[in-house]
C-alpha cells in the first residue's frame, strides 16, 4: 500500500531579493529615460551652434539688411506721435471705459471716420488722423500686493487663509484699477487735447454714472446738513452748561472762577469738554464729506497729461518688447532668413529618406 509523501510547505513570503531588482530595474530605467532627453536636448544646441555658425555670414548680412531697411523707412515715412493721460476713476466705469476704448479701435481699424467723427465730436481731418487707441492700467506691483492685503482684510479669517496671491490676480481685472493710462498714436502732433477731453466726457455724460453722482452727492449734502444742524446744537449746549457751572461756583466762592475744559481729574471734567470732544469729532467728519463730494465732482478726470503736444513714437513690437524701428526690421529680416535656411536645411534632410518610400 502506497502511503502519500507530505508536500513541503509552500512560502507566501514575497522574495525581497526580486522585488528591490525590480525596483532598481526601473529607476534605471527612469534615469536612462532622462538622461537621453538631456542628450538629445545637448545634440539639439550643438547642432544649432554648428547651423548658426555655417550660415552667419547670411544671417548677419541679412540683419543689415534690415537696419538699412528701417532706417530708410524711418526717414520716408509719415511720423507718428503719441500722447497719454492719466485719468482717475472716481466712479465704477472701467468696464465701460475699456468696451469705449475698443470700440474706438475698431473704428479706426475699419476707417470708419466718419462715426468717430460723430461719437467723438471732432472735426473731420482730426477724426482720420487718429492712428490707434490703448488703455492699460498704472498699478504697480508694490500696489498690487497692497490691494491683495486690503481685499484679504475684508475675508473672513478662515476664507481669507485660502485666497492665494496667484488667485487674487487671476480673479484682479485691470479695468478695476483706480487709475488708468489712455494712449493716442496721431498721424499728427496736433489736437490730442481734443480727443482726450471728448473721451473724457463721454464718461462724464453717461446717463448711468450721472444719476449715480447725483445720488452719492445728495446723501453727502444730507450728512453735512445733519452734522452742521448737531454742531449748531452742541455749542448751545456747550454755552448752556457753562453758564450754569460758573453761577455754581460764584455762588459756592464768591467769585468768578475760570473754567478749564479739560479738569485736572474726572470730578473736575465737564459736561461741555465731552461736547467740545464730540465736536472735534463730527468736525473731522465735515472734512472727510468734504473731501468725498470733491472726488464726487467729476464721474472720471484727468491727473496729468502730455495732450498738447505729442511726440514721436518710433517703437515697434517684437516678441512683446518694444524696439526702435532700426532695431526692428533688423531683427525682424534676421529671424525670416533664419526660419528660410532653416526649412532649406530640413528639406536636404528629409530628401534622404526619398529611395526608401
Amino acid at each position: 500500500m502506497s502511503k502519500e509523501l507530505p508536500q513541503p510547505p509552500q512560502s507566501e513570503e514575497v522574495d525581497l531579493g526580486q522585488l528591490f531588482k525590480l525596483i532598481g530595474n526601473m529607476f534605471d530605467k527612469l534615469f536612462k529615460f532622462i538622461g537621453s532627453i538631456f542628450k538629445k536636448i545637448f545634440l539639439a544646441f550643438v547642432w544649432l551652434w554648428f547651423f548658426i555658425k555655417n550660415h552667419f555670414i547670411k544671417l548677419f548680412i541679412a540683419g543689415v539688411l534690415g537696419i538699412g531697411l528701417g532706417f530708410l523707412l524711418q526717414k520716408t515715412s509719415d511720423p507718428i506721435y503719441m500722447s497719454y493721460i492719466t485719468v482717475k476713476q472716481n466712479y465704477n466705469t472701467g468696464e465701460n471705459l475699456y468696451n469705449m476704448i475698443s470700440y474706438y479701435n475698431d473704428l479706426v481699424k475699419n476707417e470708419e471716420y466718419g462715426v468717430l467723427k460723430d461719437v467723438l465730436e471732432l472735426e473731420e481731418n482730426v477724426a482720420s488722423s487718429v492712428l490707434a487707441f490703448e488703455i492699460k492700467s498704472i498699478l504697480s506691483e508694490n500696489e498690487r500686493i497692497k490691494e491683495y492685503d486690503r481685499y484679504l482684510k475684508t475675508l473672513d479669517t478662515t476664507v481669507a487663509k485660502t485666497v492665494t496671491y496667484e488667485m487674487f490676480l487671476k480673479n484682479d481685472k485691470d479695468y478695476k484699477h483706480e487709475f488708468q493710462e489712455i494712449k493716442i498714436q496721431s498721424k499728427t502732433r496736433k489736437n490730442f487735447g481734443v480727443v482726450f477731453g471728448n473721451i473724457v466726457k463721454n464718461i462724464n455724460s453717461n446717463p448711468y454714472f450721472q444719476r449715480e453722482q447725483i445720488k452719492d452727492l445728495n446723501e453727502l449734502d444730507e450728512r453735512e446738513k445733519s452734522l452742521k444742524e448737531a454742531l449748531i446744537k452742541s455749542d448751545s449746549l456747550q454755552s448752556t452748561y457753562k453758564r450754569v457751572l460758573e453761577k455754581a461756583l460764584k455762588a459756592k466762592n464768591g467769585s468768578e472762577i475760570g473754567i478749564t475744559f479739560e479738569g485736572s481729574n474726572d470730578t473736575d471734567k465737564t459736561k461741555e469738554f465731552d461736547l467740545y470732544q464730540s465736536d472735534i469729532v463730527l468736525r473731522a467728519e465735515l472734512v472727510e464729506i468734504n473731501r468725498k463730494k470733491a472726488d464726487k465732482e467729476h464721474i472720471i478726470e484727468i491727473l496729468s497729461s502730455k495732450q498738447d503736444s505729442g511726440s514721436i513714437d518710433n517703437k515697434k513690437k517684437f516678441l512683446g518688447f518694444k524696439i526702435g524701428q532700426k532695431l526692428f526690421y533688423g531683427l525682424l529680416l534676421g529671424l525670416l532668413t533664419f526660419i528660410v535656411l532653416l526649412g532649406l536645411e530640413l528639406i536636404k534632410y528629409l530628401e534622404k529618406f526619398k529611395d526608401k518610400i
